[in-house]
């Protein structure tokens, strides 16, 4: 019997099973720590208010230089895609609908999803990476012992900051993403600005605008609470920085998605 029971604990089975039963518990206790920081970043807030330098650093950091490569990644994004549908569609006689498809496209989706993931590369994974080296460093132990809530002193700037932040990158974004697809019709099937500017106003509401806005404050203030959750439980050396750094950009990643599937329910379905 122990020999069969060896056995089976080396097969494929085992360990695929294994490996499900380890991501999921690991989900879960993720998850219950990240609402429970959640928690208690609000509690903080009322209770300590907000350290402005600090936040006006971290809103810089999380705004301004993650900027070039968020506009780089949609703009491209809205070319790619453009120059794949937009002669076909002149092709169709549906010239007149350019405008209003990529309009739509990049304010409901392109320009808050892209806008995340850009986001989570380089800033989630440099809070992570921060918070995690600072635990494993015993730096997090040491803010204790002077009496800072290390909530209220890490926490509360970083989160706030995609807050406030991610609603302009977005609305840039969006901006650059429609003037991207412009151009890229133009070029490739010969529509003018015009038409497609007035095509583009037909297709744009807004509702749309202020639920993209909405939806771009949820994506950046779970983005920012994930990354530090995941940093700030880092354990076993640098080893653990790196195991944080690549499961907060894993959460967020989901994270984003799961937001966006219920903001599509809940305000186009």
């Amino acid at each position: 019997m122990g020999t069969l029971q060896k056995y089976f604990r080396q097969s494929a089975t085992y360990k695929i099973f294994t490996g499900l039963y380890e991501t999921f518990y690991d989900f879960v206790e993720t998850l219950g720590k990240i609402s429970q920081n959640g928690k208690q970043f609000v509690k903080c807030i009322l209770k300590d208010g907000i350290d402005k330098n600090e936040l006006i650093y971290q809103c810089y950091r999380f705004g301004v230089s993650s900027l070039p490569i968020t506009l780089t990644i949609v703009g491209m994004t809205s070319v790619i895609v453009t120059s794949q549908v937009a002669l076909e569609m002149v092709k169709q006689g549906g010239g007149n609908f350019i405008g209003m498809m990529m309009s739509i496209l990049i304010v409901r989706e392109v320009a808050v999803i892209m806008s995340g993931f850009a986001i989570i590369s380089m800033i989630g994974s440099s809070i992570a990476s921060e918070i995690a080296t600072m635990r494993v460093t015993e730096q997090i132990d040491a803010i204790k012992v002077l009496k800072v809530d290390p909530i209220s002193y890490l926490f509360v700037p970083r989160v706030l900051s995609g807050i406030i932040m991610m609603p302009f990158i977005t609305i840039i974004a969006a901006a650059v993403g429609v003037i991207a697809g412009a151009i890229t019709s133009n070029l490739f099937a010969g529509l003018s600005y015009i038409a497609y500017i007035d095509s583009a106003w037909l297709g744009i509401y807004m509702k749309d605008l202020w639920v993209s806005l909405l939806k771009s404050v949820f994506f950046g203030g779970t983005i920012a609470l994930i990354s530090c959750s995941c940093g700030y439980y880092a354990s076993q050396g640098a080893k653990g920085v790196g195991l944080a750094t690549t499961k907060a950009v894993v959460w967020s990643f989901v994270s984003i998605v799961v937001w966006d599937l219920i903001f599509a329910a809940a305000f186009f379905f």
